[in-house]
C-alpha cells in the first residue's frame, strides 16, 4: 500500500460528509484517507486538512482530516438535493479514479450518489456508480461482490425483474461472472486458489428438473466445463442451503443467481458491516453498502459502521494485491 485511500464525498445533501468525519475519528491512526470534496460541505466541528496532494494525508491524517479540496457550485443543505452539485459530485468520483490509476491513492472508495440528482444536474447517462468507473476505466464487464468477514457473494444478474432473470441469466454471463470472481479473489483477496460455491437458478437447484430445468440444460455443463487447477468450484448448489454457517466455512465465494438470492443473506448475517467490492476493474474499489439517507442527514444519526468496513477492506486488499 503505497498511498492512502481516495474517499469521494459522495451526494453532499446526504449523509456522506458526516460519515466521512465519523470514519476519520475511527481510523486516524490505522487506515489513512483522503476525502475529495468542498470542504465547506463537512460538518463544522470536525478538523479537517487541506491538502495539495494525496500523499500528504499520510502525515495529516493523525491531527485532522485529509481534504483534497474541490469546489462546488451550492451550498449543502441536508435532506435537500441541489442540481448543482452534481457536476463536483461526478468530478469528485473522477479525480478518485484519477489519483488511483496513476498511483498517487492505494484504492478507490466512493461515498452513496443519489442518481436523480446527477441525471437534472448533469445528465448522467449511467445506471450507477459502477457503471460509471467501469466506464472511466474502459471496461466492459465487472461484477458486483458484497462482501464482510462472514459472507462474501457476487450476484450474477442485478437490478432487473425478477421474470427478467431466466432469460438474462446466460451461459455466458455466468462464464464470465466466475472467471471474474475468481481473478479478483486471486489479485486483490491475495487467494491462491480460490473456492468458489454456485447456487442453483430454480428451489432445490431444480430438484432433478423438477422445479425447473436450468440446471439439468446447461449450468451444471457449464461448471464441470470450468473446473481447472486455480480454482475449487462446486454447484449448483440449493441457494437455501448454501448460507449457513458450516456452508460457508466451505468457500471464499459464492455466486448467487439474482440480487435478492445474494443480498439478503449477507445483508441478514451483517447489515452494518457489509461492503460493495467492484471486481474487475483495474485499480480497487469499495463502498459502504446503502444509499444517502436524505432523511436522516445533517441529524448525527448516520451509522458509519459500512463506510468503515469499506475503507478497512480497500486496505486489505490494497496490501493483498
Amino acid at each position: 500500500m503505497t498511498g492512502p485511500i481516495a474517499l469521494s464525498c459522495g451526494e453532499p445533501a446526504g449523509i456522506g460528509p458526516e460519515l466521512a468525519a465519523k470514519a476519520w475519528s475511527a481510523l486516524r491512526d490505522s487506515c489513512p484517507f483522503v476525502w475529495i470534496g468542498d470542504p465547506a460541505h463537512l460538518p463544522g466541528d470536525v478538523p479537517r486538512s487541506v491538502l495539495t496532494t494525496p500523499e500528504e494525508a499520510l502525515r495529516a491524517s493523525a491531527e485532522a482530516l485529509p481534504v483534497l479540496p474541490l469546489r462546488f457550485a451550492a451550498p449543502a443543505v441536508p435532506g435537500q438535493l441541489d442540481p448543482r452539485n452534481a457536476s463536483g459530485v461526478i468530478r469528485s468520483i473522477e479525480t478518485a479514479v484519477d489519483l488511483t490509476q496513476r498511483g498517487f491513492a492505494s484504492a478507490v472508495c466512493t461515498a452513496p450518489i443519489h442518481k436523480q440528482a446527477l441525471i437534472e444536474g448533469a445528465g448522467f447517462s449511467h445506471p450507477g456508480h459502477t457503471e460509471f468507473l467501469a466506464s472511466l476505466s474502459g471496461v466492459d464487464r465487472v461484477v458486483m461482490m458484497l462482501a464482510s468477514p462472514m459472507l462474501r457473494v457476487v450476484p450474477a444478474t442485478i437490478h432487473i425483474a425478477l421474470s427478467q432473470v431466466p432469460d438474462a441469466l446466460t451461459p455466458d454471463v455466468l462464464r464470465e461472472t466466475i472467471h471474474i470472481t475468481a481473478d479478483g479473489l486471486r489479485r486483490q483477496f491475495g487467494i491462491a486458489k480460490p473456492r468458489i460455491a454456485v447456487a442453483g437458478l430454480n428451489p432445490h437447484a431444480g430438484e432433478g428438473g423438477v422445479m425447473g430445468r436450468e440446471e439439468l440444460e446447461w449450468i451444471t455443463d457449464l461448471l464441470q466445463d470450468l473446473q481447472s487447477d486455480d480454482m475449487i468450484l462446486t454447484g449448483p448448489h440449493p441457494a437455501d442451503t448454501l448460507f449457513h454457517a458450516a456452508a460457508r466455512a466451505r468457500y471464499d465465494a459464492a455466486i448467487a443467481m439474482y440480487h435478492d438470492q445474494a443480498l439478503i443473506p449477507i445483508k441478514t448475517l451483517d447489515f452494518d458491516n457489509g461492503v460493495n467490492v467492484t471486481l474487475g476493474l483495474p485499480f480497487i474499489r469499495t463502498s459502504p453498502d446503502h444509499g444517502t439517507a436524505l432523511d436522516i442527514a445533517g441529524q448525527g444519526k448516520a451509522n458509519a459502521s459500512s463506510l468503515i468496513a469499506a475503507l478497512k477492506m480497500a486496505q486489505e486488499m490494497a496490501r493483498s494485491g
